[in-house]
C-alpha cells in the first residue's frame, strides 16, 4: 500500500511516499488564491459592516457640535409630524402595548434561549451570545452619553421612554436578540431564511410603532437596526461558523464536524492538490472513540478501492485542547506535564511528527503522508495509512501472542523516549493476528518516568480485558522487572486510566488493578497524584476571579437586557 508506481512523482523531503493508486500530480495555491476552505463574512455580513461603520461614524459626527443634531430636527421633524397626523385611538393604543411588551418579550427570549443552549451545551453560542449582546448595549449607551440627542421637540410623545435617543437603545438590543436567536438556535437553510423574514417583520413594525409613537427619530432607529444587526452578524459568521459550529438538535459530541457541504469540498480539493491524493468519499469513521478530533476514511480512487485515514483538526479542538489541560492542571497539577499548543498548525504538526518517531522506531503505527491545510491556522487534515479488517482489542480474544506484542509496544516506547499517554482498547487495533497502535495525538516525547510507568500500567490492564491478570503478568516479567511492574501499578489507578478504559472495567465487573497488584512480590506505596505550584495556585486564583467577573456580567445582562 505505500509502494509507489513506476512514474509517479517523487514524494518530498521528509514525507513517505502516498500508495500507488493515490498518485496524483499536486497543486501549488497561487499566492492571492483562497484556501480550499476560506473563513469570510460573506456578503451580506460586508454589507451590514459597512452599513454599521457609516452608523459609527455619523454618529461621531454628531459628538463636537449641535448644529448637526438641529438639522436634522428640521428634515425629520415634518417626517414624524405627518405620522402624528395619522394617529388613530385603536393603532395608538396597539402600538402603545407593543412598544410596552419589548422588555418583557427579549427578557423571555433571553432566559429561554440561554436555557436551550445551557440543555444541548452550546457553549461557544452561549459566549458568543453574551458577548455581542454586552457590545451592543455598551455601545448604544456609550453613544447616547456623547450624542446626547433629545427626543423629538416638535411632536407629541405619546409613549414610555428614557435616556437619550441616538441611537435607538431599544431597537438595537430587540435587533441583536432577534439575530443571535436566529443564529444560535435556528438551523441553517430554509427554516433561518424564513426566521430572517419574521425577525425583519417583527423589527419593522416596532420600528414603525417607535415612528408613529414620536419616541425615536428615524435616523435613531436606522443608527439601532445598524448596530443591532452588523455586531452579532461578525460575531457569529468570524467566531462560530456555521460550517464548524452547526445549529443542530441531534445528540454528538461537539468535536465532530460536518464533513459534507464546502468543507467536505474543501477536503478534497485540499488532498488533491497539496498531497497528490484522489478521493472519491469522505465519511466519519470511528466517532465513538474519538472525543478530540474528527476522524475520517477516505475512499482514494483505484480498482479496487483503497483507503487512507485522516484526523481533522479545527479551532474548537484546539481551544478544547487548552481547557482540557488547564482543567486537569487546576484539578491535579501532575496529570499535566506540558504546555499547550498554541496553533492548530502547530498541534497536527506535532502529532505528524510524533507518528512519525514512532514509524521509525520500528512501532506498529500507521504510516504517516504528512497533512493539508483546509484553512490556514484553523483546520487542517491529518493523513495516514487506513488499517482496513482492524478491530479493537477489546473486541478478540487476547492470547500469549498478542500479550507480547503489547508489552513489547511499551518497551519500544521506553527505548524511544517516548509516552502515548492514552492506551485504551480503541487505540490497540487487531489485524491478522498483529497488534496496532493508533492515536499518537496525547504522545509525549522524553516523558517523565511517571508517564511511562502509566502506559505499562494501562497496556497490562487493557490486554488482561480479554484474557487474565496471571496470564498477563507472567509474560510482563518476561520484559520488565518486578520493580518496573510494581511502580506501573503504583502510578496507574482511577484518573491516569482513559476513560474508555474505567468504562470497560466497570462492565466486566472485575477489580483488574487489584488482581495485579495482589500477583506483586512487594507493592509500592501509590504515587502522588496531587503536586501544588506556584503557577498551580496562581491559575485557581486568576480562575475564581474571572468567574466572579463574569457571572456578575450576566447577572447584570439578565436582569436589564433592554
Amino acid at each position: 500500500m505505500s509502494v509507489p508506481a513506476k512514474g509517479t512523482p517523487r514524494a518530498d523531503a521528509g514525507q513517505l511516499p502516498l500508495p500507488s493508486a493515490a498518485s496524483a500530480r499536486r497543486r501549488r495555491r497561487p499566492s492571492g488564491e483562497p484556501p480550499p476552505l476560506p473563513r469570510q463574512l460573506n456578503k451580506s455580513g460586508k454589507f451590514w459592516l459597512a452599513v454599521a461603520g457609516l452608523a459609527i461614524l455619523f454618529c461621531a459626527l454628531l459628538v463636537p457640535s449641535g448644529g448637526l443634531t438641529l438639522r436634522l430636527d428640521e428634515i425629520e421633524g415634518p417626517v414624524l409630524s405627518g405620522l402624528s397626523a395619522l394617529r388613530l385611538d385603536p393603532l395608538t393604543t396597539f402600538f402603545r402595548g407593543l412598544d410596552a411588551a419589548i422588555g418583557p418579550v427579549v427578557l423571555v427570549v433571553w432566559w429561554g434561549s440561554l436555557l436551550v443552549m445551557l440543555i444541548w451545551r452550546r457553549w461557544r453560542h452561549l459566549f458568543v451570545w453574551i458577548g455581542t449582546m454586552w457590545l451592543v448595549s455598551n455601545l448604544t449607551d456609550v453613544a447616547n452619553q456623547l450624542i446626547q440627542r433629545p427626543r423629538p421637540l416638535t411632536v407629541e410623545i405619546v409613549g414610555s421612554w428614557q435616556g437619550f435617543a441616538m441611537p435607538s437603545r431599544p431597537v438595537a438590543v430587540l435587533t441583536a436578540t432577534a439575530v443571535n436567536v436566529l443564529y444560535a438556535l435556528v438551523p441553517a437553510g430554509r427554516a433561518r431564511d424564513r426566521g430572517k423574514l419574521i425577525a425583519a417583520g417583527v423589527v419593522g413594525l416596532v420600528c414603525a410603532g417607535r415612528l408613529y409613537l414620536a419616541i425615536d427619530h428615524p435616523t435613531d432607529i436606522l443608527a439601532g437596526v445598524a448596530l443591532g444587526v452588523a455586531i452579532p452578524l461578525a460575531g457569529w459568521r468570524l467566531l462560530v461558523p456555521n460550517d464548524v459550529f452547526p445549529v443542530t438538535y441531534r445528540r454528538g459530541r461537539a468535536a465532530h464536524l460536518d464533513v459534507t457541504g464546502h468543507r467536505g469540498e474543501a477536503i478534497l480539493r485540499a488532498l488533491h492538490d497539496q498531497l497528490g491524493v484522489v478521493v472519491t468519499a469522505v465519511k466519519p469513521f470511528g466517532l465513538e472513540g474519538s472525543g478530540g478530533s474528527t476522524p475520517l476514511r477516505m475512499t482514494v480512487k483505484s480498482d479496487p478501492e483503497t483507503y487512507l485515514f485522516g484526523k481533522l483538526y479545527a479551532i474548537t479542538h484546539l481551544r478544547s485542547d487548552r481547557w482540557y489541560k488547564l482543567g486537569r492542571t487546576l484539578l491535579y497539577g501532575r496529570l499535566e506535564d506540558e504546555k499547550p499548543f498554541n496553533t492548530v498548525r502547530r498541534l497536527v504538526q506535532y502529532e505528524d511528527y510524533v507518528l512519525r518517531l514512532m514509524h521509525s522506531a520500528g512501532l506498529p503505527v500507521p504510516e504517516p503522508y504528512g497533512f493539508v491545510e483546509i484553512t490556514p491556522e484553523r483546520e487542517y487534515l491529518l493523513v495516514t495509512e487506513f488499517f482496513a479488517d482492524a478491530q479493537e482489542v477489546g473486541e478478540v480474544d487476547v492470547d500469549e501472542a498478542l500479550i507480547d506484542q503489547g508489552l513489547q509496544m511499551v518497551r519500544q516506547l521506553w527505548e524511544a523516549g517516548l509516552a502515548h499517554r492514552d492506551i485504551k482498547p480503541a487505540n490497540l487495533l487487531v489485524r491478522h493476528g498483529r497488534l496496532l497502535l493508533i492515536d499518537s495525538a496525547f504522545a509525549e516525547i522524553r516523558p517523565s518516568p511517571w508517564r511511562q510507568a502509566v502506559d505499562l500500567g494501562n497496556m497490562m490492564l487493557v490486554l488482561a480485558l480479554r484474557s487474565d491478570a496471571q496470564t498477563v503478568y507472567d509474560r510482563a516479567r518476561l520484559q520488565f522487572s518486578d520493580s518496573e511492574i510494581a511502580e506501573a501499578f503504583a502510578a496507574t489507578r482511577g484518573l491516569t486510566m482513559p476513560s474508555q478504559l474505567r468504562r470497560m472495567i466497570r462492565e466486566h465487573g472485575r477489580d483488574l488493578h487489584a488482581e495485579f497488584t495482589k500477583l506483586l512480590p512487594e507493592r509500592l506505596p501509590p504515587i502522588r497524584i496531587q503536586r501544588w505550584t506556584v503557577r498551580r495556585v496562581g491559575l485557581l486564583v486568576g480562575v475564581v476571579v474571572l468567574a466572579v467577573l463574569a457571572s456578575q456580567l450576566v447577572v447584570a445582562l439578565l436582569r436589564s437586557p433592554l
